[in-house]
């Protein structure tokens, strides 16, 4: 059953699940062990030189860990994924396997906000440079590379924005110029976009969102070749101990069970949501790829075959003071979104760029990132639309016009 190939929600289902190895349970069990014992020197010795491909640590390789990379390597057609506690573990730990001092990397400026403070602030103290950029074009990109240039960092579609990158065209620029190509792909899931298949090199996710889709999970992964993955996994894998731990791999599996009939939800209520407030007379902007108003919508259908239910809006205003106004009024009154970070779970959430300025201005990051703090993010869940249509318009109600 490994090597035949199935739709999406079939490999979701029972990809690498293979009960005769665990007395025919369903549901694989959860090694909560930290070490395997071996019965003969022999056996041990070969384990210890081969450690990735054996159990010997659960901090390298794990039975319910393994099962739940092999499901999102395959979902991203990937020859292989290694998983991390949390998403930031994935990200820091790749960045770092390519890097070594006075190295220097491309990345999208409007990317995860701690993933920015990473590029920006962390890796300068060894010498690492990073310029960043819209990604709005390729000749941008061209322009922005350097001789010791070694890494193109992706989101797409970008944090808070959502403005995609041509995949395609960077993926063939970077083998050109031998630099890796690294791109997060939480917001569209492997249910919706793939960039491997485009020619990029590797791609790292927050678990935590939808793959897991049930908030009650801090995961991360990394998937790619083979190569990669092991080259990965003997460096800062092993090295700095960011592993995902079995109880949690194992949600993570349950969670990705359900994973496309999750994204089909979340698309179509955010899609219908987001043409709501597009029509809206108090909404000045909607920021939502699949919107035919998005300025980059022939690009987002021929990368994307769906969205999220992740996107922002921007609400009609006069002046920063009356926008501050207008933006807290809005997010109170609602009552079925709550006031959260994160996203990618069953629950609706807004998040409001306004909580985070500081004494009435934007804050370092969201400058340097030129990011409007009146963005107002949506994360919209799986309730019904119907009743996620009434909350936003009875709190728009309570806007002043």
């Amino acid at each position: 059953m490994q090597n035949i190939k199935f739709h999406t929600q079939t490999d979701c289902t029972h990809y690498a699940d293979v009960p005769e190895r665990f007395l025919g349970a369903v549901t694989p069990p959860i090694f909560q062990n930290s070490l395997f014992v071996y019965p003969t020197f022999e056996k041990f010795s070969r384990a210890l030189k081969k450690n990735m491909q054996n159990y010997i640590y659960t901090r390298g390789k794990n039975p319910t860990v393994e099962i739940c990379e092999q499901k999102i390597a395959r979902l991203e057609k990937g020859e292989s994924a290694k998983c991390f506690g949390s998403g930031m573990a994935a990200i820091t730990s790749t960045i770092l396997t390519f890097l070594r001092t006075g190295d220097h990397i491309v990345s999208i400026k409007n990317i995860y906000g701690p993933t920015y403070k990473f590029l920006s602030s962390f890796l300068p103290r060894f010498n690492v440079e990073t310029s960043f950029i819209s990604g709005s074009s390729i000749e941008e990109l061209r322009r922005a590379i350097k001789q010791n240039t070694k890494i193109i960092y992706l989101e797409s579609p970008t944090t808070f924005t959502f403005q995609l990158q041509n995949l395609s065209e960077i993926a063939e620029l970077a083998k050109q110029k031998k630099i890796v190509t690294i791109i997060d792909n939480s917001w569209a899931t492997p249910y919706f976009q793939n960039p491997l298949e485009i020619g990029i090199n590797l791609i790292v996710h927050s678990c935590s969102k939808y793959l897991a889709g049930h908030s009650d999970v801090v995961a991360g992964a990394v998937i790619g070749k083979r190569d990669y993955i092991e080259q990965i996994f003997q460096s800062e894998f092993s090295l700095l101990g960011g592993i995902l731990h079995p109880f949690e791999a194992w949600l993570l599996i349950r969670g990705l069970r359900t994973l496309p009939l999750r994204m089909e939800r979340h698309f179509n209520n955010a899609l219908k949501i987001a043409k709501f407030l597009e029509n809206h007379p108090k909404v000045l902007k909607v920021n939502y790829p699949l919107l035919p108003s998005h300025p980059q919508y022939q690009l987002a259908k021929k990368q994307l075959k769906g969205g999220s239910g992740l996107f922002s809006f921007e609400l009609k205003t006069d002046n920063i003071t009356d926008n501050i106004k207008k933006i807290k009024k809005f997010v109170n009154s609602l009552r079925i979104f709550r006031l959260g970070v994160s996203w990618g779970g069953y629950e609706s959430l807004v998040h409001p760029r306004a909580a985070s300025m500081e004494n009435g201005k934007p804050n370092k990051i969201q400058k340097a990132m030129g990011l409007s703090p009146y963005l107002i993010r949506l994360s919209v869940g799986l309730e019904d639309v119907e009743d996620l249509i009434s909350d936003l318009e009875q709190a728009l109600s309570q806007v002043n016009s």
